[in-house]
């Protein structure tokens, strides 16, 4: 009888604490909640005056879709969604923010959305200066130990919902803009620094830690995807062994380096076809396709539909194709 107990316990236990935490944070949350109402009032995504700082509105649950999400924290005010790496989903909701230390090729999903409730949430692009000023500012000691994938949700602290709450009210006004928008920015990073997912940020922050070389390499794949790339190549990006990179590369982000180096360049060719207008055949091309037709293969693979009809339905609004959570 014992192990029943301990589930209906456990059971308990957690609903005790989320209810806990929908107490303080019930204030936080209905402001936040009205003030995205306010500034994404018709579904999609919406920019804002403060770079990096997005919102987003739905008003119907969706079907997994393949995007890009950059470093970035997404809290969200209403509703729930969720973010698939590997074989982990990350469920993120007004209780659970969600965190990404590199830029990683996910699929995503909206859970909890109506035209009653919508689902409302906010990205901000995590700034690495800022990062690594206040990690010298805060004092950053030796980089955390272990590897491990650059993704993971947090509980939401009231300390974090007001940061963001005041990063929020200095966005109308040019003057605040200017002076108290960064100050609220480095509050919330710190507060993330701080909180459960602080070590996430550190492993790619910290100077010449594994995870900071991978954030290296990274940056070399997005600005030459559109080149011919082999593992030796990346690796030195890295100035790790082919080896070591391929084990470390994995751990991080759950792919492959050449896994990583093809989604990158089908999203791309994706924004190609939207925005540019080109053909499936001249994207691939682009992109660093030698053949349009494993080009139009592998697209099809990853995003369900060939790439006309996949570019149609973008612009039909039906998916999001933004790379932002």
């Amino acid at each position: 009888m014992r192990e029943p107990r301990s589930a209906v316990f456990e059971v308990d236990a957690a609903s005790a604490e989320r209810l806990s935490l929908l107490a303080d944070n019930q204030e936080p949350l209905a402001r936040l909640v009205a003030e995205l109402a306010r500034r994404a009032p018709a579904e999609g995504r919406h920019a804002s005056p403060w770079p990096g700082l997005t919102f987003f509105r739905a008003e119907a649950p969706t079907e997994r879709f393949p995007v890009v999400y950059e470093p970035s924290v997404c809290v969200v005010a209403q509703g729930s969604k969720q973010a698939f790496l590997g074989d982990e989903a990350y469920r993120y909701d007004s209780l659970r923010y969600l965190v990404l230390s590199v830029p990683l090729p996910v699929s995503a999903q909206i859970v909890e959305a109506s035209p009653e409730r919508p689902f409302l949430s906010l990205a901000l692009r995590l700034d690495s200066a800022v990062l690594s000023e206040l990690l010298l500012e805060m004092g950053s000691g030796p980089a955390p130990a272990g590897l491990r994938p650059a993704i993971s949700v947090s509980t939401v602290e009231p300390g974090l919902l007001g940061a963001v709450q005041r990063l929020l009210s200095a966005l109308d006004q040019p003057q605040d803009l200017r002076v108290l928008a960064p100050l609220a920015e480095r509050e919330i990073l710190y507060r993330l620094l701080s909180g459960e997912q602080g070590d996430l940020l550190r492993a790619v922050a910290h100077h010449d830690s594994r995870g900071q070389r991978i954030a290296a390499a990274l940056r070399f794949l997005w600005s030459h995807f559109d080149q011919p790339l082999d593992i030796a190549t990346i690796a030195r990006s890295a100035n790790l062994s082919p080896s070591a990179f391929h084990h470390t590369f994995k751990a991080v982000t759950s792919v492959s380096p050449l896994q990583y180096l093809k989604q990158i360049r089908l999203h791309q060719a994706r924004l190609l076809m939207l925005h540019e207008g080109l053909s499936a055949a001249e994207a691939a091309f682009r992109v660093g396709y030698g053949s349009p037709s494993q080009f139009s293969r592998e697209f099809r693979r990853l995003f369900g539909a060939p790439p006309a009809r996949q570019v149609q339905t973008l612009r039909a609004g039906a998916q999001d194709e933004s790379s932002l959570v």
